[in-house]
């Protein structure tokens, strides 16, 4: 392999692809500003131009480069037509591995990463959707919202395809690239745009007269809302849209998003609550039907009865299927009671038992946290008496009596690892979990160390491994049904996962490695064998079938702060956004048959 060049050389244009028209004339200029990172020069390069003058050839040139050269591959590429910010923000979000955030989430993200970021933002002046009344509609929204805060962040870079406007020509210091007036060779103009009633004849009709939008043209699924809001006297055709399931499956996730944005339009009930949970995962293009489906009828569950009972059939032939959801009850913590029950912890410290089945609070604890302890995570005895992992980095046991077992057992545990915290404080605990059944629990701590303890008898010391060079943010385990050795499962900032047989060295390498890092863990034995989940902070939930390194990726339509796993294949996730349970199918998930 050859070496990579040095930073201080100029690009290698015959690295790229052949030059012609617009890119031989003004993509040298293009790469000598990418390539050129120093403080002098301006971080914002403006590509102008007409309509049809190349501009889009320009950047397609650029893209098609080598990306083994830093300063000249883009870390994104978002292009901006037809998005306002929420949805420039999603997308951005998942091409930088952050999954898909919230404007100011984003930009919160950026600006503790620090890290450097080259933008491509193609067809700027073309942003916009919904209302055109409204600022979501007008480019200059998005810029204001989005582009000059991320602009300010000293280590960001951008190209951004201006056409002929003046948007971003107040940024100080910009570079521009004009490429003309004149068509390119070989633009052809594009077709007239569809009215409303144009693409409502394009998309075909069941028997009984029903639009089928899954056989309808990409044209009309993804413009049928837009050219309804821009068409005068059309506010019933957008009222069909909005109550129409099939459109909401098939069509436009970001058109419906903006549409909703706009209180003035009426919608069906819920449907404001359930757009704003799904939208965000549902606007990624590589979404197939029945994925869309299932995760509407997830955010549905909670907000729309009668649209979740409408998607339940699709939704059902996903991996997935949610069981119930309750965007009502946060929780920080979770756990299983012994007793075919959840243990919940919610923001304020106050434990319920919840219904796997239903969601539903079936009672109060009968040990109650102390006043001001607010659980991060907890390990049950079979007894009831528990160990909680405090939002401070304390271990509090929580039991009926100050005498007996249980006390002394879980006692001793948070004496260790406070006295232990006292003497080094970067051995302070970061996670709790505990192995289903067996009575054992683990921990992790910030110097990457994992402690296994036993929660039903007496020892001195946990069985302890350092499997990790950053701190620990999930921990699970696992007993076999033998009560041979126990498999531990830990994840750390750095976006590792490691497997530890307690009783042998652990793995050389991670199972698992990525560029994001992982806030729950949670594992069962299944009738497809034993199962492990990991919950990312980018949105994303991993299946692990540990007997075969199957795994299977799942998008979250909330933010996880804790999980737990049956060993019928029900998960439940919560986190500051509510609370739901999925049913998964093991089948499906790794094409594994039940033992």
């Amino acid at each position: 392999m050859s070496p990579a060049p040095a930073l201080d050389e100029p690009p290698d244009l015959t690295a790229w692809p052949p030059r012609d028209g617009v890119s031989a004339a003004h993509g040298p200029a293009l790469l000598d500003w990418a390539a050129d990172a120093s403080a002098d020069r301006a971080r914002v390069c403006l590509l102008r131009g007409a309509r049809g003058s190349g501009k889009s050839h320009l950047l397609t040139w650029f893209l098609l480069g080598p990306t083994d050269r830093p300063r000249t591959t883009p870390h994104a590429t978002v292009p901006a037509a037809g998005l306002f910010t929420d949805a420039f923000a999603w997308e951005l979000g998942r091409q930088l591995g952050y999954g898909p955030l919230a404007p100011d989430r984003l930009l919160d993200r950026l600006t503790a990463d620090q890290r450097p970021l080259l933008l491509l933002v193609p067809d700027l002046h073309l942003a916009g959707r919904g209302p055109a009344d409204l600022p979501p509609a007008q480019p200059s929204t998005l810029v204001r919202e989005l582009l000059l805060p991320l602009l300010r962040l000293p280590r960001t870079r951008a190209v951004v395809e201006v056409g002929d406007t003046d948007l971003l020509d107040a940024w100080p210091g910009v570079e521009s690239i004009d490429v003309g007036a004149a068509p390119h060779a070989g633009y052809v103009p594009p077709a007239g745009a569809h009215s409303t009633q144009d693409l409502t004849a394009l998309v075909p009709r069941s028997d009984d007269g029903r639009p089928r939008w899954d056989l309808a043209p990409a044209s009309a699924r993804e413009n049928a809302l837009d050219q309804a809001l821009l068409s005068p006297g059309t506010r019933d055709t957008v009222r069909a849209l909005l109550t129409d399931p099939g459109f909401l499956v098939h069509g436009s996730a970001v058109s419906v998003a903006a549409c909703l944005a706009d209180e003035r339009i009426p919608t069906p009930p819920g449907l404001r609550q359930v757009w704003q949970a799904a939208a965000p995962q549902l606007s990624d293009r590589r979404l197939g039907t029945v994925e869309r489906a299932a995760l509407l009828h997830t955010a549905a569950l909670g907000a729309s009865p009668a649209l979740a009972r409408y998607l339940f059939p699709l939704a059902e032939q996903h991996p997935f299927t949610a069981v119930w959801a309750r965007p009502d009850a946060p929780r920080t913590a979770l756990a299983p009671d012994g007793r075919g029950q959840l243990l919940a912890a919610d923001p304020l410290g106050a434990l319920a038992l919840l219904d796997p089945a239903t969601g539903a609070d079936t009672a109060a604890v009968s040990v109650a946290a102390p006043r001001g302890v607010r659980p991060d995570g907890i390990a049950v005895r079979r007894d009831g008496s528990m160990l909680l992992l405090t939002d401070t980095g304390a271990l509090q046991p929580v039991t009926s009596s100050p005498e007996g077992t249980a006390a002394v057992v879980l006692g001793h545990i948070a004496s260790h690892h406070g006295h232990l915290t006292l003497r080094h404080p970067e051995l302070r605990p970061t996670s709790l979990g505990q192995c289903p059944v067996s009575g054992t629990t683990v921990l992790g701590d910030e110097q990457g160390g994992v402690h296994l303890w036993a929660l039903d008898t007496y020892h001195p010391n946990p069985r302890s491994q350092v499997l990790h060079t950053a701190p620990v943010t999930a921990v699970a385990c696992l007993t076999p049904p033998d009560d041979r050795d126990t498999l531990v499962m830990s994840a750390a900032l750095d976006g590792t996962v490691r497997l530890w047989a307690a009783s042998a060295d652990p793995l050389p390498e991670p199972v698992e490695a990525r560029p994001a890092f992982v806030t729950a863990m949670a594992a069962a034995h299944s009738t497809h064998g034993p199962v492990l989940a990991v919950a990312w902070d980018d949105a994303r939930v991993h299946l692990w079938h540990l007997r075969t390194g199957r795994v299977h990726a799942l998008p979250l339509i909330a933010r996880c702060r804790a999980l737990a796993l049956s060993p019928d294949l029900h998960l439940t996730i919560t986190g500051p956004d509510g609370t739901y349970a999925l049913r998964l199918d093991g089948s499906r998930l790794w094409n594994q048959p039940s033992d």
